[in-house]
């Protein structure tokens, strides 16, 4: 193979083909961002399984897309590690429920809960003089980008563990109740609480 035919290592993961969608239904090519600054950690792309193509190189998470992001997240738990393919069909069959319940492009409504459960302080422990002292401070874009994730998994999680729910429904439930910034969804709660110990630590 020439070396002009050669794929860029440092490429955005799936290289984001023109026309390409994601599961061969959705577009991704008109999405759009509320908040700038986590756009550039926001990456939308038409694959949703990169084989861990970034994974060893630090801060290149950001290349991957959203979509498998939250994917890998919802692989984070006891029960479910290394189920990609399996949490891959859930998330397919979530899209889909949202696709005809807000009758909107589901990549959107993530995109949009993933903006709206990003808090934008936290708080860190200083310690003076042995004494431990909370203090406020802001987060970087891409950790916003992380907590986010990791709320919207956990609030899943929760929803459908030992619970009748079905995966696929708690997914849509908690994507779209923080797309809509409802404040009875586990990731926005989560948000609201961590600013509010914030503001109490300024």
């Amino acid at each position: 193979m020439a070396a002009e035919d050669q794929p860029d290592p440092d490429a955005p993961a799936g290289g984001a083909d023109v026309g390409a969608k994601l599961f061969g239904t959705w577009e991704i090519d008109e999405i759009a961002y509320e908040d700038p600054s986590t756009e550039r950690y926001i990456t939308v792309t038409p694959v949703a399984h990169t084989a861990g193509r970034h994974a060893s190189k630090q801060f290149k998470k950001s290349q991957i897309s959203i979509v498998e992001r939250f994917i890998n997240r919802l692989m984070q738990t006891e029960e479910n590690t290394g189920k990609k393919q399996k949490t891959l069909n859930h998330v397919r069959d979530a899209f889909e429920l949202i696709d005809e319940r807000a009758d909107e492009n589901p990549v959107q409504v993530l995109v949009t809960a993933v903006e709206n459960a990003a808090p934008r302080e936290e708080t860190v422990r200083l310690k003076y003089g042995g004494i431990s002292v909370p203090k406020a401070v802001d987060v970087a874009p891409q950790r916003r980008v992380d907590q986010a994730l990791k709320f919207l998994a956990e609030g899943v999680y929760n929803d459908s563990f030992k619970t009748p729910t079905p995966v696929e429904e708690a997914i849509a439930n908690q994507l779209v109740g923080a797309a809509n910034y409802d404040v009875q969804t586990y990731a926005v709660s989560q948000k609201e609480e961590k600013e509010r110990v914030a503001a109490a630590a300024r």
